[in-house]
């Protein structure tokens, strides 16, 4: 019991120590801002802006835009989320936003056309950041999008959390076969794989795949009727499969915050995971598929279908934090911040 008391209260310093870290390199970035920069990076924590969630590439994105930073300024924007995002991420991030020089050559768009455009993608920061207040901060352009709450010295959200892929597998040129993506295409497969014929009927909710995510960029993430295959009714091997699936995803995150989350979806019972699958059965361009992981926690969403089956789609919503959750909001409008 005593063990399992200061094994909480370590992560919840652990969790404490790396809020203090962004508010740290938060203040670092704001430092580096001309008059100009802050006022479109800065913006009031209860701002409607702070909902805005966008995975596709539009032109009135709010936050200043990487092509606006200066080398110092960019260094400290990704110093800003390695401080909440695992190593792996980090990387992911930055060859998504490669892809968009990709995809303007196979696009065959003039230089001057900037519709694909890897500078455009953009910090925010919502609220005064320090160890006392409730602010929080976005990175957000085409197919990534991270929104990241804090209060008190504690970081309480990460989500909304998407990353995408176009081209999800590169088909030619120097980087010929990257894919960004890869293992939550094949992790998923596996499983899907090793389910019988049974599972397969209950599992499998379509023939053919949704064009988009579900959940949308609404502000409240919802798909109210769970569907697919129950936790119980797994073998032990998919069901570790299944969790180390959904490890993947929420491990996009530090360890120690990710952690903080795998806890709650444990807490809420592992029993009550749904897995679901629409579409193709078998991986390949020209094969649309899509997949669902949901429980009372969280929905995690992967969706194969557009551009040919080979643009992918993902997003983690957290059902009780996302955006810091409605419970932060009231505490900020309380008067309970320093800002």
């Amino acid at each position: 019991m005593h063990r399992t008391v200061l094994f909480l209260l370590f992560n919840l310093l652990v969790v404490a120590a790396h809020a203090q870290n962004m508010v740290q390199e938060a203040d670092k970035f704001i430092s580096l801002l001309d008059t100009a920069q802050h006022t479109k990076t800065v913006y009031p924590f209860d701002s409607d802006e702070r909902y805005s969630f966008h995975y596709f590439p539009i032109n009135d994105r709010k936050g200043l835009p990487l092509d606006e930073m200066t080398e110092a300024q960019k260094t400290a924007a990704f110093d800003l989320m390695k401080t909440s995002l695992s190593n792996s991420t980090i990387k992911k991030v930055k060859e998504i936003i490669d892809l968009e020089n990709i995809l303007k050559e196979l696009e065959k768009r003039k230089p001057e056309d900037h519709f694909r455009d890897p500078g455009k993608y953009y910090l925010a920061i919502f609220g005064i950041p320090a160890d006392s207040t409730i602010w929080g901060w976005r990175f957000e352009g085409h197919h990534v999008s991270f929104n990241f709450s804090a209060s008190d010295n504690k970081l309480v959200s990460g989500t909304p959390g998407f990353l995408g892929a176009n081209p999800a597998v590169v088909p030619g040129g120097p980087h010929k076969g990257q894919e960004v993506l890869k293992e939550e295409k094949t992790w998923a497969f596996s499983l899907l794989h090793h389910l019988n014929s049974g599972q397969l009927k209950k599992a499998i909710i379509d023939t053919a795949a949704p064009g988009e995510i579900i959940t949308g960029i609404n502000r409240k993430a919802m798909i109210e009727h769970p569907a697919g295959l129950k936790f119980p009714e797994m073998t032990k091997t998919q069901q570790q499969e299944l969790l180390k699936l959904v490890s993947l995803y929420i491990h996009r995150y530090k360890k120690d915050f990710a952690d903080n989350m795998l806890r709650e979806i444990q807490h809420a019972g592992l029993d009550n995971l749904y897995f679901a699958w629409a579409g193709h059965t078998e991986p390949g361009i020209g094969k649309p598929h899509y997949y669902r992981i949901q429980g009372p926690t969280l929905i995690i969403e992967y969706d194969n279908t557009q551009n040919n089956a080979n643009h992918v789609h993902t997003v983690v919503r957290d059902l009780l934090h996302d955006y810091g959750g409605d419970i932060l909001l009231e505490h900020y409008h309380s008067g309970h911040h320093h800002d």
